[in-house]
């Protein structure tokens, strides 16, 4: 797989520009598709729970009336099921999730203390230049740039934005596979804009508002999401029984068909990617507080 790092400016400024709210999906109200939530299969919770919470700096809470865990980052919800997964997340169609911070020197070394491997030295761009386990990048609010594993080896990059004034933001996910087709099908059926590509040797991007995916070449046969350490990622859609009659329509089928949870007081749907990507669709995750 090709080697890649994530410096979009344009995708940068959506997420500076945005201020902190009450609701955990801050750019729900630009829009009628944000990205939602991610969904980890978890060897161990209390130990994914040191690296998201304790480490990174998301904030653990519960929502429904079952009590559901959930982690919250602005902009992405985290989901944990307790169950052994099938390997981590490089080698598959989604290669990793990447949250901004305004110190990153202070996270990594959060991170070494606490036993996680940086692997920024292995997996940032060949033109980046690193310097004691971060990238570093001029002439960009981005100041730096990190890679670590998290449990079950889940590929995280972290991003250092001086200016920003909350603790850590989600930031971009990063896909691997044929990267054109991706990114037409991703803004295709959910209405995400082209981007410019903060590094286009090395991928191509499309947004929608608060996220920006990235998209890196891969002319290898990759694993679906399923059963793997990131399990599926989920955006969250108003009027969702409506945007799955329109998938239908188009002939994309449905893992599972739309349905109410009130036990979550949510909608659901699932869809697969054409690559591999098991995709959730949501419809009240914006009341996630």
């Amino acid at each position: 797989m090709r080697r890649c790092v994530s410096l979009s400016l344009f995708a940068l400024l959506a997420f500076v520009c945005v201020a902190p709210a009450s609701a955990q999906l801050v750019a729900a109200k630009d829009g009628p598709i944000v990205y939602g939530h991610h969904h980890l299969n978890a060897s161990n919770l209390e130990a994914a729970r040191k690296f998201w919470v304790d480490t990174l700096g998301g904030t653990l809470g519960m929502i429904g009336t079952n009590n559901t865990e959930v982690i919250k980052i602005p902009n992405a919800l985290i989901f944990m099921r307790n169950q052994k997964p099938t390997g981590g997340t490089k080698g598959t169609t989604f290669d990793h999730m990447g949250f901004s911070v305004p110190n990153l020197r202070q996270t990594l070394d959060r991170m070494k203390a606490n036993g996680y491997r940086i692997i920024t030295a292995a997996e940032a761009a060949p033109n980046v230049v690193v310097k004691d386990d971060i990238g570093v990048v001029a002439g960009s609010p981005i100041t730096g740039i990190a890679y670590v594993l998290a449990p079950d080896d889940v590929k995280v990059e972290v991003l250092e934005v001086k200016s920003q004034t909350v603790p850590v933001l989600s930031h971009h996910l990063h896909f691997a596979g044929p990267q054109k087709e991706m990114q037409a099908w991703y803004m295709k059926i959910f209405g995400a804009a082209e981007r410019p590509a903060g590094n286009p040797t090395a991928f191509v991007s499309a947004g929608l508002p608060g996220l920006t995916m990235n998209f890196t070449p891969d002319a290898g046969t990759m694993a679906g999401t399923t059963g793997r350490a990131l399990d599926h990622i989920g955006f969250e859609v108003k009027g969702l029984e409506a945007f799955t009659k329109n998938l239908e329509a188009q002939g994309i089928k449905l893992n599972v068909p739309y349905r109410q949870v009130p036990a979550l007081g949510i909608a659901i749907a699932f869809i697969t990617d054409p690559w591999g990507t098991y995709i959730e669709l949501t419809e009240g995750l914006d009341k996630v507080k």
